[in-house]
């Protein structure tokens, strides 16, 4: 499969499902990708479990929405757009005039033919969402007094789950590399589904590959609620095996390219990042401040988690003028744009897949000189080899798996070839791991 028939299958099947963080929706959805990929885990949480600071909410279950004038007509549609109704909206059905209707309706006067999209997840709300231009065209034609029928046909399903998607791609080693996106907005193409799109391009990618270097883990989960979940039941898994990965969201459109680097902007995934832009020949792209962070970065980077997760976009979430509206759609989102995205997540993958992250097997300065590494006789006319011997000492003090070979080779002012005979004498030693 292409890349070009998972957006083509985003744009058909997924992207007129009515998401949100728990319910029928994100469930439909993770089946669609399930049935692409039958290897794909649906795991599970139960609604008022606690993880964290947060407890995972009811599964929301809408099945229709709508506000009808005095003379019967429906104003405003659920079924036509899913986003006219508040995601999570507690059920409701109510005759009410214009007066106080009014201030349940939201728009967006900045972009006036956008329906914006709008959420109350952890307190019960309702409302409905329309164009601002929709708005003046009600406020034309109804008096304050007039009275409107609302119906909300939801319900919370206390007993449910919240759901997420896992798919493992199995490496030689146990070091993994995580690739995180979001599937739990509503009809959105660049905010909600680029990222799974990619996603699924990128398992279908490196399924190809005979032998992988590492593992690479997959998984697709409700922004926030989902990547706070997974990582409770998985942390000390992610802690002990995860060297680097990212989070995509907002990954399609044809706009310039940028990213958000870890916390500290020091992590393997911020060096494969980079390399991937310059491989690429990308120069115009961008580098957001940590300090802007929004999507699942935050979870990942959070501290007592500390992942080396960085994020991978075109436009940055909340940058873009169609963000969180019903403009968001598969105009924006273009097979070009997509795989401009899936070529800067596939090229930092790799390097991150191909580069090792040496780790030193000892505790402290290990003793060189018994090895025949470093002068045992302190002379002034050895000070060669202690020189030499040195840079044994500095390979190993930037040997904390965190570090790329290429990476040792720059902070310590070694090139690749004496670089390489560094690494090998050292692992010839049993000093250094070298599944890493």
């Amino acid at each position: 499969m292409n890349l070009k028939y998972y957006y083509n299958l985003a744009k058909s099947d997924l992207f007129p499902i009515c998401r949100s963080i728990t319910g029928n929706g994100i469930q439909k959805s993770l089946k669609i990708i399930k049935k692409e990929f039958p290897k794909l885990k649906i795991l599970k949480k139960k609604s008022g479990s606690k993880v964290y600071d947060w407890k995972i909410p009811p599964e929301w279950i809408i099945r229709d929405a709508y506000v009808k004038d005095k003379n019967d007509k429906v104003i405003i549609d659920f079924k036509i757009h899913n986003l006219h109704v508040v995601n999570f909206s507690k059920p409701i059905k109510k005759r009410i005039q214009f007066k106080y209707l009014r201030r349940k309706l939201y728009f967006n006067r900045d972009l006036p033919n956008s329906i914006p999209y709008v959420t109350s997840y952890y307190k019960k709300d309702w409302g409905f969402c329309i164009s601002y231009n929709h708005y003046k065209r009600l406020i034309k034609s109804y008096k304050p007094s007039d009275f409107f029928f609302i119906n909300i046909n939801s319900n919370f399903k206390y007993s449910g789950n919240l759901v997420l998607g896992e798919y493992f791609l199995k490496g030689k080693n146990k070091k993994e590399i995580l690739i995180s996106t979001y599937l739990c907005h509503p009809s959105m193409a660049n905010n909600e589904l680029s990222g799974p799109i990619v996603s699924m391009a990128l398992i279908n990618y490196f399924s190809n590959f005979k032998k992988l270097d590492k593992s690479i883990r997959f998984i697709f989960v409700p922004e926030t609620i989902g990547s706070i979940s997974y990582i409770s039941k998985n942390i000390s898994k992610l802690k002990r095996n995860v060297l680097g990965g990212f989070n995509l969201s907002c990954i399609g459109d044809e706009r310039r390219h940028s990213c958000m680097l870890t916390k500290y902007e020091n992590t393997a995934s911020d060096e494969a990042i980079i390399q991937a832009y310059k491989k690429l020949k990308i120069k115009n792209f961008k580098i957001y401040s940590f300090l802007e962070r929004g999507s699942d970065e935050r979870q990942y980077n959070s501290p007592g988690i500390d992942l080396p997760i960085a994020s991978i976009f075109r436009s940055k979430y909340g940058t873009y003028p169609e963000y969180h509206s019903s403009l968001d759609d598969f105009n924006l989102v273009t097979p070009k744009g997509v795989k401009g995205g899936f070529d800067v997540a596939k090229e930092a993958i790799k390097f991150l897949l191909k580069n090792k992250y040496p780790t030193s097997k000892i505790l402290c300065e290990p003793n060189l000189g018994k090895r025949g590494l470093y002068p045992t006789l302190s002379h002034k006319k050895k000070i060669s080899n202690i020189i030499s011997g040195r840079k044994y000492l500095d390979f190993l003090q930037y040997s904390d798996g965190n570090n790329s070979l290429n990476k040792i080779f720059r902070l310590i002012s070694v090139d690749n070839i004496r670089g390489n005979k560094i690494y090998k004498k050292l692992i010839k030693n049993k000093i250094l791991s070298s599944n890493s």
